[in-house]
């Protein structure tokens, strides 16, 4: 009995040995990989807001009868734009809808002169607005775009006959359409080079008394860049 207790002891001694000697031993396990982060992928999907600065040009069309029939042709009008957009994108694969309205001030001025009589008259855009729809096929995070929609602007017509002066104040209305580049350089902020084209159609315009009236007809184009943010 003495004999196997002292054979069992020395068993459970050589054990636990053994079982201290491999702890000592180094782990054949690699070390632990740090956890890999993917950075979320980008979606021209949410809400924007921005602003933009740009360059316009453009033509007035008018009729002229009475007076002051041999006023002649409009100069052509150009001058600064800027103002704001708001708008809403919506990501389905690449391509990319949504829409977008913006409002902007204005500087285009145009004059005509009829020297003989001394007669002289101008028109005026001082502020202009869109409401678009956009298409447009992502390049992850390019965005080439097509836009168009409905456009109004405050259009001031003024005549000075000498004898007369008169000045007319309208919103006219008619439509827009164009073509722009994005690009997003973080997750929120992106850039966009937009051209568009509006039409603003015809509005009469009438001096008290029958003496003058015209039909005036504002086109014109604007180059702009903007920012925009997207939440």
């Amino acid at each position: 009995m003495k004999k196997y207790l002292l054979t069992s002891v020395a068993a459970l001694g050589l054990v636990v040995a053994g079982a201290a000697s491999a702890a000592d031993l180094p782990s054949r396990k690699g070390p632990v990989a740090a956890p890999i982060y993917l950075p979320p992928v980008f979606t021209w999907t949410g809400f924007y807001v921005g602003a933009n600065a740009g360059y316009a040009w453009g033509q007035i069309d008018s009729t002229t009868v009475g007076v002051v029939n041999g006023l002649g042709a409009f100069s052509d009008p150009d001058g600064f734009t800027g103002g704001g957009q708001i708008g809403y994108n919506y990501q389905i694969g690449q391509w990319v809808l949504g829409a977008e309205a913006d409002f902007q001030g204005a500087d285009l001025k145009s004059s005509s002169i009829n020297l003989a009589n001394n007669i002289t008259a101008s028109s005026e855009i001082n502020w202009f607005g869109t409401v678009r729809a956009r298409v447009g096929y992502s390049f992850d995070r390019f965005l080439p775009y097509v836009t168009g929609g409905f456009a109004y602007g405050s259009v001031k017509n003024k005549i000075n006959t000498g004898a007369i002066a008169f000045s007319d104040d309208n919103t006219q209305y008619g439509w827009t359409v164009g073509a722009g580049l994005e690009y997003a350089f973080t997750n929120n902020l992106t850039a966009k080079l937009e051209y568009i084209y509006v039409d603003l159609d015809k509005e009469s315009f009438n001096v008290p008394g029958g003496t003058f009236t015209s039909n005036v007809e504002t086109k014109f184009s604007v180059v702009r860049a903007g920012l925009n943010y997207k939440f």
